[in-house]
Parts: structure tokens; C-alpha cells; sequence
């Protein structure tokens, strides 16, 4: 790697700790844990991960991985094909390490993203041995310069006993100037977190390190991995028409001004093509309060609907990973990255009035949600931010299309099979069907507006567990317990949902 690395490595205390990654590698013993930059595929270290899951196919050893949340082929996948990860902490969407983990081969805790800082902070997790942070920079005063992710790096780097900085020198040179490090002290000394609007900035260029506790430098030039979201399709397009639509009635009568309020939209592709439907909107001078800024965020600052965007990471798509050095020079002043256990913070979104969106594997007729497992027992990423902010927000909104596998899923059903948003948090379902507020009322009325929401296949199926529900049993949240989870028990006799006989005989 023949570059100048003074230009990426600008205090010279640092500069003697340049290493390769098979010897930083070669310090990681079995147990220990690590936390690793990394968040949404973007900020992750590329080279170590692959040196230890080498490493790893020749010796027996575990560690226990904590990132900000998914990482890529290079280190969650990497990884779990060697068999070198004990537990993994707080997130993940690697099918690799999916399968291990619903195997039983990995342990795994699927945990609020606002919230693995503060079990880090208190010691829940253990100490941090090391922590691997991926950087663009070290700043003559010693801060490191995070790349596309800030997540949990600066608890990290703070609690590590070690820590092993990444240096990637094809990084665009304008992520110095992104980002805003403000780190909390321990829950009761501290204040309240000072983010009054999206673009205050309140902390550092780079995260703070103690020079003494940077065991090694490891050099790098692999990119970034994108993210595989589909182009909008005519039914996102649908759900986005029918947001908009919600959106619009809310200004309508008063309950928003036209710029809305800050939005937050989840990871995914339904969730970018909502964004994306957004630019044929007469909505302006929004603001985006995230966790991950995706294409859809670029697409409406370049539509002149969005003026700021803040969040602690990327997901970009191969087109934008591509162009990303140009695109951060031209949005600059209009983008900001923070540690998670602030773009993620119950306050700090209660404050702003956020207005959350997030995609929904299943809904039950009377607002539960279920966004993380299949048939309540096999995990598919984890809930991530979502309830961080379906908790807090001013308005939460689920998007899901009304069937999945060609029809032979209902996403609406009676009852969940796991619940990760109880109907107390959940405001607004929309699908390609249309949209149900359920503000302001009670378990039956929402169940009405939900059904009317589901796939027209399905509908007279959930009104017949529905009423059969009301009649037989009654009460405030009337369920047939016997008949709950008849779609889903349906499904895995028959290979469908549908049950053709929609009274559910006794």
C-alpha cells in the first residue's frame, strides 16, 4: 500500500503502531469480547474480521461480537463461516449468520439499539477487550474519524481496554466534518442531552482516544458493501401514495404543519421506496431524525424536500456507494452522524416530535406488531432501532404489504406470533390496501380498520375469527384462544393461510 499515510494518520504518537492485520489478529484470545464499528454494512473494519476468521479455520477459538448493528461479508459473515462467534449483540441481517444463530450455533440477543451503549456503560455485557473501529482519519489532536457508521464506536473506544483502529485510505476525505461524538457520562450524573433541532451540533468531529490504549493501526482499502434494495415497484409505490395520503390529511385538519415533523424511516426496501414515493409530494423543507440514511434521503435532498438529515449510519445502495465521495462533498451541510445512543434516544425523539415509519412483518387485528420473527420462532434481523423510536415517536407508523410469498401469507392475521410492538405503541398500519388510524381507539374499532386493510383474499377470513371472536368469547381484546394462530398453523399443514371455509368450523 504505497501512500503517504501521514495525510490519514496526522499525529505521530500513532504513526509507529501501523501493524498488519494477521498480527492484530494474533491478540485475540478465546473469550474475549470484542466491539467492532459497523452499522447497516457501512463503517465496519474489513481487513481484521477477515484475519481472524482465517485465523479462526485453523485454531479453536470464540469471541462474543458487539457492533452498533449489521455488518457485512467481511466480518459477520466471515465470522460465522468460521465458527469463531460465542454471542452476537445487538443486531444482524447476515444470512449466514442467521441460519447459525436459528441453528443454535450462535447465541444471539436481539436488543434496542439505543440501548447496548447503556448495558456497555454499566458493565452488563462484560468488559471490552478490544474494540476495532474502521476510520478515515487520525486528527493531529488524536480523534479518530469515523467513516460511515458511527453506532456504538465511542462507548467502545471509551470502556476497551485495547483498541485497534482500521485506517481505510480509499474513505471519501469529507467524512472529517460529519460527524457529531457526544457521549454520555453514567445514568445519574448526567444532563439532558442538548439536540433541540435536528442540526444542532453538540460534540466532536471524531471520536477521543487515549494513545495509550491503541494497540495497533491496521490499513485497509476495501469499500464499503451496498445494500441490496430493489428500484419502487408499483405496489411500494401504493403503500408510499398511501402515506402520503395520511400525511396530507394530518396537514389538512390542522394536526401538522407542511413540513411535517422530523421523519424516521426503518432499513429496508419498502421503507427507501416510501421515501423515494415522497419526491412527488408538495411536502418541503422536511427533516430527517434517523438511525440510517438511505438512497431515498439523498434522492429527496437532491428533490428539494429535504433540507437536513441526521443519523448514525449509512445504507446505500451500489449506485451510491459508487458516487459517495462526490455525494458528501455536494450534501455536506446537510447531513449529520451521531453516536446511536443519540440518534436512537427515547428524549431526544419525544423532544423533536419525530414521525417514525418502520416495515412490519405481520400485523394482528388489533395493532400488535411482529418485525422480527418467522412464525414466532426463527429470527430474521432483530428490532433494531424500531423501538426506539415506535415508543417515542409523535406519530408510529408500520408499512408492510398485505401478503408475502405469492399470496400464501396474510400480513394481517389474528393474532401475532411474536410481538415486538405492542398495540399501545403503534399509531398508523399502511399497506398497499390502504391505511388504518387506529388513534384514539379501542382494541374492537381498530380491528375493523385493520381488516379492511388486509389482502381482499383474507378479508372475510379475519372477519369471521373476528366476529366469531366477538360472539363466543367477547370481552375487551376478544381472541379464541383455540383459533388464534389458525393462519399460521394453516400455513404449515397446508402450505397457505387460506382456509376456503372463512366461519372457522369448531
Amino acid at each position: 500500500m504505497e501512500k503517504d499515510l501521514s495525510q490519514f494518520i496526522r499525529n505521530e504518537a500513532f504513526l509507529s503502531k501501523v501493524v498488519s492485520a494477521e498480527e492484530a489478529a494474533s491478540w485475540i484470545e478465546d473469550g474475549m469480547n470484542l466491539g467492532m464499528s459497523g452499522f447497516t454494512l457501512f463503517g465496519e473494519p474489513k481487513e481484521f474480521p477477515l484475519a481472524l476468521s482465517k485465523r479462526g479455520e485453523k485454531e479453536n477459538f470464540k469471541v462474543n461480537l458487539y457492533t452498533g448493528a449489521s455488518l457485512g461479508p467481511t466480518a459477520d459473515q466471515s465470522m460465522a463461516e468460521a465458527d469463531i462467534i460465542n454471542l452476537r449483540v445487538p443486531y444482524q441481517g447476515n444470512a449466514v449468520m442467521r441460519g447459525k444463530i436459528n441453528a443454535g450455533e450462535i447465541f444471539y440477543i436481539d436488543q434496542h439499539l439505543s440501548h447496548t451503549a447503556e448495558e456497555v456503560r454499566k458493565g452488563s455485557l462484560g468488559k471490552i477487550d478490544y474494540a476495532i473501529i474502521e476510520a478515515a482519519a487520525i486528527t493531529e489532536d488524536g480523534l479518530i474519524i469515523p467513516t460511515g457508521s458511527v453506532g456504538n464506536s465511542p462507548i467502545f473506544v471509551e470502556k476497551a481496554e485495547n483498541v485497534i483502529i482500521e485506517i481505510n485510505t480509499t474513505a471519501p476525505k469529507a467524512y472529517e466534518g460529519l460527524h457529531d461524538i457526544y457521549v454520555q457520562k453514567a445514568q445519574g450524573e448526567r444532563k439532558e442531552i442538548p439536540v433541540y433541532g435536528v442540526a444542532d451540533r453538540i460534540g466532536d468531529i471524531g471520536i477521543k482516544v487515549d494513545p495509550a490504549k491503541v494497540k495497533g493501526i491496521v490499513l485497509s482499502e476495501q469499500p464499503d458493501v451496498p445494500s441490496p434494495l430493489f428500484e419502487p415497484n408499483e405496489e411500494t409505490q401504493q403503500i408510499a401514495d398511501h402515506l402520503l395520503d395520511f400525511f396530507a390529511s394530518e396537514v389538512e385538519s390542522g394536526k401538522l404543519p407542511e413540513s411535517l415533523a422530523p421523519l424516521q424511516s426503518g432499513v429496508g426496501s419498502v421503507a427507501n421506496a416510501v421515501l423515494n414515493g415522497m419526491q412527488k409530494s408538495q411536502f418541503k423543507d422536511i427533516e430527517v431524525f434517523s438511525e440510517v440514511l438511505q438512497d431515498g434521503v439523498f434522492d429527496l435532498i437532491d428533490a428539494g424536500i429535504v433540507k437536513f438529515a441526521a443519523g448514525t449510519a449509512f445504507s446505500l445502495s451500489k449506485k451510491r456507494v459508487d458516487q459517495l465521495a462526490e455525494d458528501l462533498e455536494k450534501y455536506k451541510d446537510k447531513i449529520m452522524f451521531r453516536p446511536q445512543e443519540i440518534s436512537n434516544n427515547p428524549e431526544v425523539i419525544r423532544r423533536l416530535g419525530v414521525i417514525s415509519f418502520n416495515t412490519a412483518l405481520e400485523v394482528d387485528i388489533y395493532g400488535n406488531v411482529n418485525s422480527t420473527h418467522v412464525n414466532g420462532t426463527k429470527i430474521m434481523n432483530g428490532i433494531g432501532g424500531s423501538g426506539d423510536f415506535a415508543r417515542n415517536a409523535r406519530i408510529t407508523i408500520f408499512v408492510t404489504s398485505s401478503l408475502a410469498k405469492n399470496g400464501a401469507i396474510s400480513t394481517i392475521v389474528p393474532f401475532v406470533s411474536h410481538i415486538d410492538h405492542t398495540e399501545h405503541d403503534v399509531d398508523v398500519i399502511v399497506t398497499e390496501q390502504g391505511y388504518a388510524d387506529l388513534r384514539g381507539l379501542p382494541p374492537v374499532k381498530r380491528a375493523e380498520k385493520l381488516i379492511e386493510i388486509a389482502h381482499p383474499k383474507y378479508r372475510a377470513q379475519l372477519r369471521a375469527y373476528f366476529e366469531e371472536a366477538k360472539e363466543k368469547v367477547g370481552g375487551q381484546t376478544p381472541h379464541i384462544l383455540e383459533k388464534a394462530f389458525s393462519f399460521h398453523t394453516n400455513l404449515k399443514e397446508h402450505g397457505t393461510m387460506l382456509i376456503e371455509d372463512t366461519k372457522i368450523n369448531n
